[in-house]
Order: C-alpha cells, then sequence, then structure tokens
C-alpha cells in the first residue's frame, strides 16, 4: 500500500488542477478535490481556502487498529505534502466512528470565514464532524436564491443557515430559519450577519421542525427541507424521526405551508431513500432535480437526493 500512496497524490494534484480554473471562474473556494477515486484509499479529500479536511473511512471489518493507525498516517502525510501545507492547515476526521454532526469532537476552535458565491460563511475546520458548510449542496443553494426574489422563504432542518443566506442575497422579502439545535441557530445568526443582512426580517428559531410546522400560522412561498436520515434528540417532541417513514406527515405539513403555487426543494442523503411519489400527486408537481444539483466536484452521484415539489 505505502508503495502505491504516490498515486493518491498524482490523482489529487489531476483534479486539483483541472477544478482550479472552474473553481475560480465561479467564485468558490472550498471544493471536493478527492472522493475515494481509488478503491485502495477510501477516503475523502475537502479544499477550504487554503485548508484541508480529510475524512477516512473504514477499509475492511477486520482491519486492527495498528493497520488503521499506519494507514491513517501515511495517508495523512501524504496529503501534507501534496498541497505543501503544513499540520495546523490539515483536519483529519474518521466517518465509520459513531459520531453525529452535532456531537463536539475537539475543542480547538479553528474557525475560518469562506466565500462562496459571492456570499460568507463561517466554518469550524476543528470541531465536528462536518465544518459548517455542506458542500454538495452549492447548485440547490443557487438554485434557491434564484427562486427567492420577492419570496417568503422557510428552511427546515436548517444546519447553519446557508439556504438562508442565499435565499435573503436572492432578494426573499423575509425569511424563517428553523433548526433543533442552539449551537446551529446560533451560528446561523453570525452567518446572516457576516453577509451584511439583519435579523429583522429573518427569524431564526431553535426549535423541533415538525412542532413548527404542526403548530406554527405563517405560510410561505418557498420551503427548504433537507431533514436527516434519523433522529431521536432529546429536543423532539417525539421520541424520533426517520426521513423515509416519516416523509409524507413531513410533506403534507409542509404542504400546508405554502401558498398557492409554492416551492418545496426537499432532499435527503440516505441512499436508500425511494420518494412515495404516488402519495404527493395530489399535492404536488413532482420533479427529481438529484442530477441538476450533485456539483461538478463530486464523484458521488449518491451524496444526495433532491426533488423540486410545486403546490398544486
Amino acid at each position: 500500500m505505502l508503495m502505491d500512496i504516490e498515486s493518491l497524490s498524482n490523482r489529487i494534484l489531476k483534479n486539483k488542477k483541472q477544478l482550479a480554473k472552474w473553481a475560480r471562474k465561479n467564485d468558490v473556494y472550498c471544493y471536493r478535490v478527492y472522493d475515494k477515486d481509488i478503491p485502495e484509499f477510501p477516503v475523502i479529500v475537502d479544499w477550504y481556502d487554503g485548508d484541508v479536511v480529510v475524512w477516512f473511512f473504514k477499509r475492511t471489518i477486520d482491519e486492527t487498529h495498528e493497520q488503521e493507525r499506519i494507514f491513517c498516517k501515511a495517508v495523512s502525510d501524504q496529503i501534507l505534502k501534496t498541497f505543501n501545507i503544513t499540520n495546523n492547515q490539515l483536519f483529519v476526521k474518521k466517518r465509520y466512528r459513531q459520531t453525529t454532526q452535532y456531537e463536539r469532537m475537539s475543542k480547538e476552535g479553528v474557525v475560518k470565514e469562506v466565500s462562496e458565491n459571492g456570499l460568507k460563511f463561517e466554518v469550524n475546520l476543528s470541531d465536528y464532524l462536518d465544518a459548517g458548510l455542506f458542500l454538495d449542496h452549492r447548485n440547490t443553494r443557487a438554485m434557491v436564491r434564484d427562486a427567492s426574489e420577492g419570496k417568503s422563504v422557510l428552511n427546515l432542518f436548517a444546519y447553519t443557515g446557508s439556504f438562508t443566506c442565499y435565499a435573503i442575497a436572492g432578494g426573499a422579502t423575509h425569511t424563517t430559519t428553523v433548526d433543533l439545535s442552539t449551537q446551529y441557530t446560533e451560528w446561523t445568526k453570525r452567518n446572516i450577519q457576516l453577509n451584511g443582512f439583519d435579523l429583522d426580517n429573518n427569524q431564526v428559531l431553535a426549535q423541533d421542525c415538525l412542532y413548527y410546522l404542526e403548530n406554527n400560522k405563517d405560510k410561505f412561498d418557498v420551503i427548504i427541507c433537507d431533514p436527516p436520515t434519523f433522529s431521536n434528540s432529546k429536543k423532539m417532541r417525539d421520541n424520533s424521526f426517520e426521513v423515509e417513514r416519516d416523509q409524507l406527515r413531513l410533506l403534507t405539513l409542509c404542504y400546508n405551508k405554502l401558498n398557492k403555487g409554492g416551492l418545496i426543494y426537499f432532499s435527503n442523503n440516505f441512499r436508500k431513500f425511494e420518494l412515495e411519489e404516488d402519495k404527493m400527486l395530489s399535492m404536488f408537481e413532482v420533479q427529481d432535480i438529484t442530477n441538476q444539483t450533485i456539483p461538478i466536484d463530486f464523484r458521488n452521484k449518491r451524496i444526495h437526493q433532491c426533488w423540486l415539489m410545486k403546490k398544486k
């Protein structure tokens, strides 16, 4: 394996060279440069405007801790060499640990500001499994911006509010952003203010999204709904949420929150998810837009699924 590690460097350098021109042209400073391209190296490498985040995946079920340690050290050293960066510019994470996006893994607090399509976002490279900006939804965010002029927008399961910032930039009249986590709603507020927007017409709520949908009376023209595959947070009113099991309930509640002709951008990253489209057709015109929403830098075309639903 170690003798072949140069192939990892070669692939990363080739990908980055191909993507660099596209990134400059499209005002993109954070992108995926390696996506498990070579089976012997099941890692993902993301470029964050001068810093690098690498995620390791389990190679075999019988891999020992020592084998894992040797592999991770060899790959990490090679990535440092490939990008010509220092240790404090490389952030190593492991996807096969039992870690959620909400669970804090570190308290280093390596936070930086990055740009995307003229907007600014705070990312935390060190402390959580994910950095705070889902790169695979870059195209979807641009779609939301284009659809938001003069519209009221609701962002559910909002994470750090990047969709909200795009909606405001696109001319939304007002937005409401809902996420269960106080940590992420505070992050959302910082992202909104980082872009020079105010919070007066952009409400941010730390709340159970299903509870919000059932109890709030406001209606919207555009809803972004990107739920987790599964959640059993103690903050939820219900015991648990499963996106496949609960999709009809969730989308029916969203339907009831839409103005006439309103749109839902519905997505999730559960690979086995199957939309119960036949049950949706009485409410929506449904269009699978997944292919349009997967960015050019993602080799994994199943990173998420996405539908555009228009209220009948």
